[in-house]
């Protein structure tokens, strides 16, 4: 059940719909909806957070070799993916707080964030290998 393929599926799904959710909150704001943002935000948080956890717990102690048959290139894209993720959820609590008590870094926060988690969606969903190897 919790093959590679599939768990890696299920990211790519995961991280694509909590993009989805990331884009709508972008439009919220700037049609000027700044609690419908929030919401969006709270819920594109805490969706993440989950994905995560669910990975982790899978990955470390249900699977731990869930990784071990992947091919160098398959390596590769993993670790190119991390280097993205780890830092967007990082980033994460530290941009809903500033985003809860309106703090002037909130938006410079932002644009970083944003870049990192373009990073994410792109090794996550277009690098990462879905297929046995």
């Amino acid at each position: 059940m919790f093959t590679a393929p599939n768990v890696i599926m299920g990211l790519k799904i995961a991280v694509s719909a909590v993009t989805v959710l990331l884009i709508a909150s972008v439009i919220a704001i700037i049609l000027g909806r700044k609690r419908l943002h929030g919401r969006i935000n709270l819920a594109f948080f805490v969706l993440t957070m989950v994905a995560v956890i669910f990975f982790e717990v899978i990955i470390r102690l249900i699977n731990p070799q869930l990784t071990a048959s992947f091919t160098p290139e398959q390596r590769q894209a993993l670790n190119l993916h991390l280097c993205f993720s780890i830092p967007s959820a990082i980033l994460m609590p530290f941009m809903l707080y500033s985003g809860m008590t309106h703090r002037r870094f909130h938006v410079p926060l932002a644009v970083v964030f944003s870049l990192v988690w373009l990073g994410t969606f792109i090794t996550g969903v277009f690098t990462l290998p879905h297929t046995a190897p």
